[in-house]
């Protein structure tokens, strides 16, 4: 029965802990410059799978950008805290299946990900890759038939001053969902039992 306590009592650390760190980058990220929010166009359901293949790359490309100004930067910023509070995309279903508690907040992190890839193509120094990866994404969408495949969060713009967090009380009606956080829970808990049972000869021969 211990066990099973500690069990729980990590799973719901685990489920806390994109909130966590989530906030840490924003309190991180606020010195100086405008607090308002600003405004994120939507993001399609077929062009979500597309990009969120592309998002390392789209990432990467914006975190080597030099000239930057700072909305480009909050809306980046923006982009990375919704995708930690999406548990970094890890969760089945989230991009694809309209019905996952995390769909929305993909949503979120992914039209994000487009105003970062729109605005580098902008940008001299990133214009060119940025516009390649533009081609790219136009390109599997036409051949995947991508273009017109929506859902109920499609329309559906965003701001940078409102952070959507998974819908948390959907998780139980969601097996995918149920399945990967018990998983994870799990894990913790013998993460921690593993580590318990390594420190604690080395605390007892250092008495």
């Amino acid at each position: 029965m211990r066990h099973i306590g500690r069990l729980a009592f990590l799973g719901l650390i685990a489920g806390l802990l994109p909130v966590f760190i989530g906030n840490a980058l924003a309190h991180g990220s606020s010195s100086g410059g405008s607090h308002a929010g600003l405004d994120i166009p939507a993001i399609s359901h077929g062009e979500m799978a597309v990009i969120s293949e592309y998002r390392s790359s789209i990432s990467m490309l914006a975190s080597r950008a030099a000239d930057t100004n700072e909305p480009f930067r909050r809306v980046l910023n923006y982009s990375e805290i919704q995708y930690s509070y999406c548990l970094w995309g890890r969760m089945p279903g989230s991009v694809t299946d309209e019905e996952s508690p995390f769909n929305e907040c993909a949503h979120a992190y992914l039209a994000a990900t487009k105003a970062v890839l729109m605005a580098m193509r902008e940008m001299p120094r990133e214009a060119t890759a940025a516009g390649e990866i533009i081609s790219a994404i136009d390109a599997e969408m036409a051949s995947r038939g991508l273009a017109f495949i929506t859902c109920q969060f499609s329309g559906e713009a965003f701001n940078t001053a409102n952070i959507i967090k998974p819908n948390w009380s959907k998780v139980p009606l969601h097996p995918a969902s149920t399945v990967s956080l018990t998983g994870l829970a799990a894990l913790f808990g013998l993460a921690v039992l593993a580590l318990r049972r390594f420190l604690r000869p080395t605390a007892q021969s250092s008495e």
